[in-house]
């Protein structure tokens, strides 16, 4: 190691190197390096300690200054998400229709499915990158990597052509109101055609989270969003392509986000020294025991809303543009408490690999006081402009039934998000532990008490009992989580 290269005290002091050189104390204000640790200096030559980048801040910074640096481009990121996929919503139901817009809002829900089974797939292979990143195991993590994005493409590539081949017989299961059917159909199959696009980009956003890095997703979320509502506007308005110009609009944008960020991240790769296996079965296996339960939850609650969808659909085309409305700004909320939760597990994984296990415990509680805080915002935007949003997606032809059930399904959600918020930040913690089971059988639960309340009572008694149930399946999903997580041994 050269003299007058900066070293983290943390993984220097009260560990003594191969060569015995003495390390000597070097003053904050002279350290050169952003002022993030107090840094240490070797005095002489021939060490081999492995410097730390900024990317380690999760294992070094306060907690709430961690969690709230490292998720805050989570967040905002995951507002871009929202409008990436709301531009297809807003601008179909301007310019097209609400009968257009019911036909998109059809596709969500199943859509949804496919998401999911990719952003659990990423959360397996996280949870072991950020253990192996907090370790120093650069050759293990890369291997990790490698393996999990052959893995993940080829699964990708399978479903895109799975969902293409039966987009008609799915959306017809769903009880899809007959006179958007084909259109819901002709919008889906362009869906899955750029659907390994898709899924590649949510595992490497997933992976530069696991390195501490969520600005670089952030900028090209950014980049994609801005690019898909310029291409929806082209297409939808000036060619009037309608809903076959949004489906086209979001492929292309999706394509070129996920080569841009594959680009970036080898990239990044390359910092890290090691050797590594391109594909390693042992490690798969690893990544699976976490990936399997985690795509289970996320794919499981998505077929979950799938079948509210199907109880949905029968009440006609206007209370579906309404319902699907409320949807898109539910997930406009929800992803910022998912994010928080996205935030904890590779904080918690990086603090266990690192054996600062204390530390887990504060950026539990560092994270239920952003979920506090953001849902207090969320409570106030929805009483405040409930009808302003469910306009931007209805319109002026959006009917009184539709506006009644966007509004009261909004405003009912608004009181709960909170519930919403600590759930997520407690399976956060629970995925970064890895202990899965508990956190499945949660969200199961959580999803039991929804469904059944739907299935049972809105058909009889009205479609208000398809959101009813949710807070009560939040907390409920919360409980067992929290359960689970007093009584492992790192609590």
């Amino acid at each position: 190691m050269m003299p007058g290269v900066v070293y983290n005290k943390d993984r220097v002091m009260g560990k003594e190197c191969d060569c015995g050189k003495e390390l000597l104390h070097l003053p904050r204000n002279q350290a050169g390096w952003s002022g993030y640790r107090i840094l240490y200096q070797v005095k002489r030559t021939g060490c081999r300690i492995q410097r730390m980048g900024k990317e380690e801040y999760l294992i070094t910074e306060a907690p709430l200054k961690a969690l709230t640096v490292f998720a805050l481009p989570m967040i905002i990121g995951s507002f871009f998400q929202q409008v990436y996929n709301m531009a297809d919503s807003i601008i179909v139901g301007q310019f097209v229709g609400s009968s257009a817009l019911a036909a998109v809002g059809a596709c969500a829900a199943l859509s949804n499915v496919f998401i999911c089974v990719a952003i659990g797939a990423g959360v397996g292979a996280g949870v072991l990158v950020s253990r192996y990143f907090g370790a120093q195991k650069y050759d293990r993590m890369k291997t990790i990597v490698s393996t999990s994005l052959i893995s993940f493409l080829v699964l990708g590539i399978l479903l895109g052509i799975f969902g293409f081949v039966c987009s008609h017989w799915m959306m017809r299961v769903l009880q899809t109101p007959a006179d958007i059917l084909d259109v819901a159909v002709l919008y889906l199959r362009v869906y899955f055609v750029g659907f390994p696009f898709l899924f590649m980009y949510n595992i490497l956003s997933t992976m530069f989270a696991a390195i501490g890095e969520s600005r670089i997703p952030l900028g090209l979320l950014i980049f994609s969003s801005v690019l898909n509502i310029g291409m929806d506007l082209w297409m939808v308005k000036d060619l009037g392509l309608g809903v076959f110009g949004a489906a086209l609009a979001t492929l292309l944008s999706q394509g070129i986000s996920a080569v841009l960020s594959l680009i970036i991240f080898f990239c990044r790769m390359r910092r890290y020294a090691g050797a590594f296996r391109r594909f390693d079965g042992q490690e798969l296996r690893a990544m699976l025991q976490i990936a399997v339960p985690s795509v289970l939850q996320q794919s499981t609650v998505s077929v979950g809303m799938m079948i509210v969808q199907a109880v949905v659909n029968p009440f006609g085309t206007q209370a579906l543009a309404g319902y699907a409305a409320t949807m898109r700004v539910e997930n406009v909320f929800s992803l910022i408490f998912v994010s928080i939760g996205n935030a904890v597990s590779p904080f918690v994984s990086q603090n266990l690999g690192a054996k600062k296990e204390k530390r887990i415990q504060e950026g539990y509680h560092a994270a239920l006081l952003l979920d506090f805080c953001f849902a207090a915002l969320a409570f106030f935007v929805i009483e405040t402009w409930h009808t302003p949003i469910s306009s931007l997606f209805l319109g002026k032809d959006g009917t009184a039934l539709a506006y009644q059930v966007s509004g009261d399904y909004m405003k009912w959600l608004g009181y709960f998000f909170l519930f919403m918020g600590i759930k997520m930040a407690t399976d956060g913690v629970l995925r970064g532990l890895g202990i899965m089971r508990p956190f499945l059988i949660a969200n199961l639960v959580n999803l039991a008490i929804r469904l059944s309340v739907a299935i049972l009572f809105a058909p009889r008694f009205g479609i208000a009992f398809v959101w009813l149930a949710v807070p009560a399946g939040w907390f409920a999903n919360f409980l067992i989580s929290y359960t689970a997580l007093r009584s492992t041994q790192k609590w």
